[in-house]
């Protein structure tokens, strides 16, 4: 999760969130490389005395002015559009979480489980154990395997919502009246928090979302047990 002194993206949880990151570097770089030009280009142009006969007729330096930037905006272009399509894809998920958003908690289906079905809220300030997280923390967790894919179907009951859990490079919007989908894989153990990240009322920061990751033989027992 992020901490007050992380001005970074935080650690990836899987291979999707790698590649968003990986962009992220890539994209910075590209526009790190274009601020040191221009701002060398102007510490120049304030401090020297050099006058351009040709300075109206320079149809060589417009036509590099015009074609580089073309050409940068390809290597933008097709690393997103390439990561715009992986995250579109769905690879024959093992398990399938539905997830439905309410003013102001969410609820969870197990629908390949014998329909196992629970609500998350937020556990309150005055109810919050020592070691838990203020705002962040909720009562039922989302329980889910590690190394497995995961689709998740995302609607809202009354208003729009986004299931969002920033480690794992996830964000839907629950809309009333349509059924969303993504999928994801955690590649490690560990709890991972999220929170709805639509304006969708006066409370609507106090929708957290946390997933526990664990490994498949704990995630069967899980299930079992609530079943039984």
């Amino acid at each position: 999760m992020s901490t007050w002194a992380n001005l970074n993206l935080q650690d990836s949880a899987s291979p999707l969130m790698e590649q968003l990151i990986f962009f992220h570097d890539h994209a910075l770089l590209i526009l790190v490389m274009i601020t040191v030009l221009v701002g060398y280009l102007m510490f120049m142009l304030f401090f020297n005395n050099y006058v351009n006969r040709f300075l109206l007729h320079g149809q060589l330096i417009e036509m590099i002015w015009t074609i580089l930037p073309a050409i940068i905006l390809l290597f933008i272009a097709l690393p997103s559009l390439r990561l715009l399509y992986l995250l579109d894809e769905i690879n024959e998920p093992s398990v399938t979480l539905k997830s439905i958003g309410h003013q102001w908690y969410w609820s969870y289906e197990y629908s390949d489980f014998n329909n196992i079905e629970f609500d998350s809220y937020m556990i309150p300030t005055n109810e919050l154990a020592t070691d838990g997280f203020r705002l962040l923390d909720v009562d039922n967790r989302v329980v889910l395997p590690m190394n497995s894919q995961i689709r998740i179907l995302v609607t809202a009951a009354d208003v729009i919502h986004s299931w969002t859990i920033p480690a794992l490079g996830v964000k839907v919007d629950g809309t009333p009246g349509r059924l969303n989908q993504t999928n994801f894989l955690i590649n490690r153990p560990g709890l991972f928090y999220g929170q709805c990240s639509e304006i969708c009322g006066a409370n609507h920061s106090f929708m957290p979302i946390v997933i526990e990751s664990v490994p498949v033989n704990y995630f069967i027992k899980w299930i079992s047990n609530n079943n039984s």
